[in-house]
C-alpha cells in the first residue's frame, strides 16, 4: 500500500548558485532515498509526480532543478524551442555539481550513498549514466537516455567509454521504437558494458517510444511502464541499502 506523502520544495547552495530541489518524503520511510532527475523540460508536474510515487514507496525523493544557472522553469512537451535556451551555461561538470549538493543534502538527512539511488528520463537518462560512470552510490536507472553513445549536444559528449570504468550498479530502460535513439546505439552500449566492474542490465521494449514512461506525452505506453516500474524498484531492492520497499 502506498504511503501517505508530504512534499515541499527547498533550496540548497551548489558551487554555482542556489538551486530548488523538489522534495517529497514518506510517512513510514524505509531508510532509503533516490535522486529523480528531470527530462529536458525541466522539474515539471510529471517529474514532480515521479518523485511523489518513489515516497509513496518508502523512500526520501529529490528532483533536483538543473536548469538553475539559466533561471529555471519548464517547457512544454510540444515546443523544443523553448528547451534550449534552459540549457545554457549546463555542462556535466555542472551536473556533477548539482548533483553532489543533491547527496550532501540527502546525507543531511541521514541518508549513507549506499541507500540512494538515482533514476532519470530522457536527458536525465543520460545523466543516470554519466552519475553512475563518475560517482558511487548505491544504484542508477536510466529510461530512454540519449547520447550516452551519439552524442546529441556539444557541451555533452558520448559516454560509452566510460563503461569499462563504471562505479554504481546501472540499469538502462530503451524503447525500440525510439526515433532518437537507434536500436544499433543501445546493443553497441549493450556490448561496452560487457566490461563494467559493476553490475549492468539494459531492457529493450518492443514497439515503445521515447517517453513512454511519460503520461503527459502521445508516446506513453501503458504496458511498457507496469513492467518499467516494478524493474526499477527490484533494482534498487537488490543494490541499495536499507529496508526494500
Amino acid at each position: 500500500m502506498a504511503q501517505r506523502v508530504t512534499s515541499q520544495t527547498v533550496e540548497v547552495a551548489t558551487a554555482d548558485g542556489s538551486m530548488a530541489i523538489f522534495e517529497a518524503r514518506a510517512s513510514e520511510p524505509t531508510g532509503r532515498a533516490v535522486i529523480v532527475v528531470q527530462e529536458a523540460f525541466g522539474v515539471n508536474s510529471y517529474i514532480e509526480e515521479v518523485t511523489e510515487r518513489f515516497a509513496g514507496e518508502g523512500f526520501d525523493a529529490v528532483a533536483p532543478a538543473l536548469f538553475h544557472r539559466s533561471g529555471g522553469g519548464t517547457a512544454p512537451y510540444d515546443d523544443f524551442a523553448q528547451v534550449i535556451p534552459l540549457y545554457e551555461g549546463l555542462t556535466d561538470d555542472g551536473i556533477l555539481v548539482d548533483l553532489d549538493a543533491t547527496f550532501t543534502h540527502l546525507e543531511g538527512l541521514g541518508h549513507s550513498r549506499a541507500s540512494i539511488g538515482l533514476v532519470g528520463f530522457c536527458f536525465g537518462g543520460r545523466v543516470a549514466f554519466l552519475a553512475a560512470a563518475r560517482r558511487t552510490f548505491g544504484a542508477s536507472v536510466g529510461f530512454y537516455g540519449g547520447g550516452i553513445v551519439t552524442p546529441r549536444f556539444p557541451q555533452f559528449p558520448a559516454l560509452v567509454d566510460e563503461s569499462a570504468t563504471l562505479k554504481t550498479p546501472w540499469l538502462g530502460l530503451f524503447g525500440d521504437e525510439d526515433g532518437s535513439i537507434p536500436v544499433e546505439d543501445v546493443e553497441t552500449l549493450r556490448a561496452s558494458l560487457r566490461s563494467a566492474p559493476v553490475p549492468t542490465e539494459i531492457v529493450r521494449y518492443a514497439g515503445a517510444e521515447h517517453g513512454f514512461f511519460c503520461n503527459e506525452r502521445p508516446s506513453f505506453n501503458a504496458g511498457v511502464s507496469a513492467d518499467a516500474w516494478p524493474r526499477t524498484l527490484d533494482w534498487f531492492d537488490r543494490h541499495l541499502q536499507g529496508q526494500a520497499s
